[in-house]
C-alpha cells in the first residue's frame, strides 16, 4: 500500500469524525485495532472509536478537526491537528458551558490493507479542561 492511499484512509476518518457519520469507521478501522492512547472508557475495535466520537460530538456538536500538517510513509500517517467545538452537551460530567474550545493534537496510525491497524496520539486534554473552566490556566501560546 502506498502513502497516498493511507492518507486517504486518514481522511476519510477524519471526515467520518467531522460529519458524524461514524458508521463508516466500520469500514475504515480493522476489527482488531489496537490504539495505544485510547479515550477514558474506550472500548475495543471500530465499535470503540464510534463510541468516543459520538460521545465528543454530543458534547460539542459543532466539533471539526482540521489537519494542519501530515507526514506518511508507506505503512503510517501522521498529523498535527487543531479540534475545535462548542460545549453545548454533557462532556466528562461537565455541564454544558457554551465556551468554544480550541486545542492542538497528534497522531500517528498505521495502515494495512486500506484499515487502521494501530494508533498512537495526544490531544491538549489539560487545554479543553482550561477552556471550559474547569482547570486553572497556564501561561501558553496557540498557533
Amino acid at each position: 500500500m502506498n502513502s497516498h492511499r493511507n492518507i486517504d484512509v486518514q481522511r476519510r476518518i477524519l471526515d467520518a469524525v467531522n460529519t458524524g457519520k461514524l458508521e463508516a469507521l466500520r469500514d475504515l478501522i480493522d476489527g482488531n485495532v489496537v490504539d495505544h492512547d485510547p479515550a477514558p472508557g474506550q472500548g475495543p475495535g471500530p465499535l470503540g472509536f464510534m463510541e468516543t466520537f459520538a460521545e465528543l460530538r454530543a458534547a460539542f456538536p459543532n466539533l471539526h478537526i482540521e489537519v494542519k500538517h501530515t507526514v506518511a510513509d508507506e505503512h503510517c500517517v501522521a498529523i498535527a491537528y487543531k479540534l475545535t467545538g462548542t460545549h453545548r452537551g454533557r462532556f466528562m460530567d461537565i455541564a454544558p458551558t457554551g465556551h468554544t474550545i480550541i486545542v492542538r493534537g497528534v497522531q500517528m496510525a498505521r495502515f494495512y490493507g486500506g484499515h487502521m491497524v494501530e494508533r498512537w496520539g495526544a490531544l491538549d486534554e489539560l487545554g479543553i479542561l482550561e477552556q471550559l473552566g474547569v482547570a486553572p490556566g497556564r501561561n501558553r501560546m496557540m498557533a
